[in-house]
């Protein structure tokens, strides 16, 4: 069976190449544009995002315990402490849909519960304050009250909904982790010095990949500005705690596990965004194989057809941080409903097509398929109710 899936796999590559329309203008224009779109991702993201998340994700499978993830997001971890963990470490983060996968990966190995890792997975990208400021500010204080609302909404109810959907693989997956959980060392470093270590790892991520507002609105546009001083310092301060609080030893696993996150997810990212570009162009561009007038077309009004419409472009659509905001005012100018507009804005951050690659890795083709159904349905459902109460 593996070999099989092997060949249809070659075999699909190799009928595409063979009859791909290549003389089309319209078809070299989106390979171009797929390109375009590959740059942009590795200039703006894989430094400044991907390689701080992979860093963490491996500090967390090496000087986390799972006692220590089990007692915060494990499965018998109190209900309201383990959601309100992993929703406020997404509002934390503020990462994108493709930063926040390494992180992900991290906390679902060290033993956190389905439930709750959806909930981070979702708030992650999702529940940015800034973005939600900006939306404000933008778009109305209505649609970015909506956009907050639902986004702290989404990763509570989503999480809940996998946990109860998968509760039988989990008990099984939490006994061969419980299982392990003897064979571990206890922590050498006290509770302060593993917080102000992952505290200094955030920081570098957060401040590294800190998106210009582009617009003048004080506080958020005076950490733009500095953000680089306060990078440099946290990546002094992290430095020093790691040659002064963990041995050689330590330092290479820690790199070993980056690696082995890097390895895992950077070829889907990069296949997946260049599907992406290709299909759908950059945001804002239209320059892909499908017409950007013709996803306006479809996202007109408040109907049922224009909110799904929306939800499932915003899900396969890659969006970087803040980006999502100059799209969706360009798309309301050309005639996008209220609604749809909500169901893109939940729907586009939390999810794409890279992200689904390497969700569907780590928690296969069933689960990965439940969690964008429900991203999708939920979406939808806010717009529709939104667009009927602003309408």
């Amino acid at each position: 069976m593996k070999e099989l899936k092997i060949f249809a796999g070659i075999a699909s590559i190799f009928l595409l190449i063979y009859f791909a329309p290549l003389g089309n203008p319209q078809v070299q224009a989106a390979i171009l544009e797929s390109f375009h779109m590959l740059q942009e991702y590795a200039r703006e993201h894989v430094l400044f995002c991907l390689i701080p998340a992979f860093f963490i994700a491996g500090a967390m499978e090496n000087f986390i315990s799972r006692q220590s993830v089990m007692k915060y997001l494990g499965p018998k971890a109190k209900r309201w402490l383990a959601y309100a963990v992993a929703s406020v470490s997404g509002a934390i983060l503020a990462v994108c849909s493709c930063t926040v996968l390494p992180l992900f990966m991290g906390i679902y190995k060290r033993g956190a519960g389905l439930g709750p890792a959806s909930a981070f997975l979702y708030s992650g990208p999702a529940i940015n304050i800034l973005a939600i400021t900006l939306t404000a500010r933008v778009l109305g204080w209505q649609m970015g009250l909506a956009r907050a609302v639902g986004a702290v909404a989404f990763s509570v109810i989503i999480g809940l909904i996998m946990a109860f959907l998968y509760r039988e693989e989990e008990d099984t997956r939490q006994k061969s982790l419980t299982a392990t959980e003897a064979f571990e060392e206890e922590d050498i470093r006290s509770l302060s010095q593993t917080t102000a270590y992952f505290a200094a790892l955030a920081g570098i991520l957060v401040f590294a990949a800190w998106g210009n507002p582009s617009e003048e609105i004080g506080f958020w546009s005076d950490i733009f500005k500095a953000k680089w001083y306060i990078v440099a310092a946290l990546l002094i301060t992290l430095a020093y705690m790691t040659k002064t609080w963990f041995s050689q030893d330590e330092i290479v696993a820690w790199k070993d596990s980056t690696w082995e996150f890097a390895k895992r997810t950077l070829p889907l990212l990069f296949g997946g965004v260049a599907v992406a570009g290709l299909l759908m162009g950059r945001p804002g561009t239209g320059a892909g194989i499908i017409p950007s007038q013709y996803i306006a077309s479809l996202v007109g009004g408040n109907s049922l057809p224009a909110n799904l419409a929306a939800s499932v472009i915003g899900a396969f659509m890659y969006f970087a941080t803040l980006t999502e905001i100059p799209i969706i005012q360009g798309l309301m100018g050309a005639g996008m409903g209220q609604g749809p507009a909500l169901a893109l804005l939940l729907a586009g951050p939390a999810l794409s097509l890279p992200s689904m690659l390497v969700i569907n890795s780590v928690l296969g083709p069933k689960k990965t398929v439940t969690y964008i159904l429900l991203v999708v349905v939920m979406a939808t459902i806010s717009g529709m109710l939104f667009g009927a109460l602003v309408g």
